[in-house]
This record gives C-alpha cells, sequence and structure tokens, in this order.
C-alpha cells in the first residue's frame, strides 16, 4: 500500500509541474521512463548500511538526451544500474522504475532478459572488462542479436558488419574478426556501442563512456552518439562528471550530489545559470568549454 501510496503522488506531483515545464501537450502518458521517488542502500554489514540513492525521481522522454552529472560518489553509476536492474544482492531499493507501462524492479529475471539488450541497453565505462577477450567482437555482437531477432547466422554476419560500420569502423569484416585486445581504446569503445544498439533499444543508459578517452575520441564518441540518437530517436542517459561532454549534446542535465538530485533543467540554464551551490562549483571547476553570449552555449573548446 505505501509503495502504490508513493508512486501516486510522485505522479500526481509530475503532472502539476509538467505543464510549467514541458508544455501543454506533455504527460506522464508519453514519458519512456519514469523513475518514481527511488532510494536505494548498500548494507555495510550486518548492522549498518549506506543511503546511495535518496529519493530519486526522473522521467525521460522518447529521442530525449539527459545528462546525468556529478562527482564520484554522488549516485550516478548506482543509478543506473538500478535502472538496469543490477544492482548487488547486498542492496536494498525502494520506490519504483517504469519504462513505459513495465515497472522494472518487480521483473522476474526470464522478464529483464528480454529487455535487456531489446528495449534498453549499457554502454559501460570500461568495455575491456564487459567485452570477453577470447571471443572475436563480431560474435559478441551477434550474441544480442541472437537473443532477441529471429535471424540466420547470415543475416547475423550482415548485421554485426552494418552495426561495426555504423559505429564508424571502415574495415568492419576485418574489426568482426578482432579479438577486443587487438583494437585500441577508443575501437573498444565503439564495438559496446555497436552492442548497445543492436536491437534499437528505446533507452541506452551509458556510464562514462569516455572518462577514458583523450579529448579528439571524446568528441568523437560524443558525435557518433549525437548522430545515433537523432537517426533512431533512442532515449540517452549519460552519466558523467564532465559538464564539458554535455555542451551541445544532452537537451537536459540532472545534477546529482549524495545520492540526491538537487538540480534540473535544460542544459544551457544548468550551465550559464546553475542555481545549487554544487553545481555552481562543478561549472566553475571546468574549464573544458567556452560561454558565448551572443550565442549561448558554444562548441566545446578542449583547453587541456
Amino acid at each position: 500500500m505505501y509503495r502504490n501510496n508513493l508512486v501516486l503522488q510522485w505522479k500526481t506531483e509530475v503532472i502539476s509541474t509538467s505543464t510549467a515545464t514541458r508544455g501543454q501537450n506533455e504527460s506522464m502518458a508519453c514519458a519512456l521512463l519514469q523513475i518514481c521517488g527511488l532510494k536505494v542502500r548498500y548494507a555495510q554489514n550486518s548492522a549498518t548500511s549506506v543511503l546511495a540513492l535518496d529519493n530519486v525521481s526522473l522521467s525521460v522522454y522518447p529521442g530525449e538526451v539527459i545528462g546525468i552529472l556529478g562527482e564520484s560518489g554522488s549516485g550516478k553509476s548506482t543509478l543506473a544500474a538500478a535502472v538496469m536492474r543490477l544492482l548487488p544482492q547486498t542492496s536494498e531499493h525502494d520506490g519504483a522504475i517504469f519504462l513505459e507501462d513495465k515497472e522494472l524492479l518487480e521483473m522476474d529475471e526470464s522478464e529483464l532478459r528480454r529487455i535487456r539488450g531489446k528495449s534498453i541497453s549499457l554502454i559501460p565505462q570500461d568495455p575491456a572488462t564487459s567485452l570477453n577477450p577470447v571471443i572475436r567482437v563480431g560474435t559478441q555482437i551477434s550474441e544480442v542479436l541472437r537473443a532477441h531477432q529471429p535471424l540466420n547466422r547470415r543475416d547475423r554476419k550482415n548485421r554485426v558488419q552494418e552495426l561495426l560500420q555504423e559505429v564508424g569502423f571502415d574495415d568492419p569484416e576485418r574489426t568482426a574478426s578482432s579479438y577486443p585486445h587487438q583494437l585500441s581504446g577508443g575501437q573498444r569503445q565503439r564495438v559496446a556501442i555497436a552492442q548497445a544498439i543492436a536491437c534499437r533499444p528505446a533507452l541506452i543508459i551509458a556510464d562514462e563512456p569516455t572518462g577514458k578517452l583523450d579529448s579528439p575520441l571524446q568528441m568523437q564518441i560524443l558525435t557518433l552518439m549525437s548522430e545515433i540518437v537523432r537517426r533512431h530517436g533512442t532515449a540517452l542517459l549519460w552519466i558523467t562528471h564532465d559538464p564539458a561532454t554535455l555542451v551541445d549534446f544532452a537537451d537536459r542535465i540532472a545534477v546529482m550530489h549524495q545520492g540526491r538530485i538537487v538540480e534540473e533543467d535544460e542544459t544551457a540554464i544548468i550551465l550559464r545559470q546553475p542555481v545549487h551551490s554544487y553545481t555552481q562549483t562543478l561549472v566553475r571547476l571546468s574549464q573544458d568549454f567556452a560561454l558565448d553570449s551572443s550565442r549561448g552555449l558554444g562548441p566545446l573548446e578542449y583547453a587541456r
């Protein structure tokens, strides 16, 4: 009963404010992802626990790019793990997460296997830890297709090469036959992206995917993801500690601090006129983007 009342209260609050923030014609009914009063605790031992997420609520709409901004330990990755239902067994959670009309926190493992990769997918921070080092990358992408699409072996092979070409490989056949260690860090990240978009999911969660790449490679990945979102209408949760990666990329930014969303607004407003002191500090410390008063937010200008 408490859970149902919590979700109903959260929906009522969002509907009451959505007119002012998103216009008269939008409502909860068209939200792709709805996170409702989410709390997550990690058990330290039998007597104590740490509150990692504290009453987090967020809506994501089809085709929208949302930046989840915060420093390490702010709860960003816990939020991603909760949406993907990849929290450790030692965690406890409360609240609700809806993907369209499906409540993710109430799904069993068989239901989760059907939607992971098909309806929702994850781009990890370090593909070196998610890609199997002894399996060719083409086979690893093919496995995603085999799990969710009724394609024969030849069609899967062709689809893998199409995906590798889409994410920027000039020789997709050669890439497909390579092992992860034979590729550079940027190339492995593109393979991870190919896996994530293989079944055209409605929502992609990217957990600091450019965090270990240098500035030129970051720009390449950001450009690629922008093209994918525009081409397929995919919604994207882009998790980062760096405001510069969100310039001219994210539609909105939700700033996380100590497990809570402390500020949420359009990207230009957050980066030009941050309200919360924590957001002000993040923006002030970032030297990687330029603000042009005549055009709003300017392009990324890496100064490092």
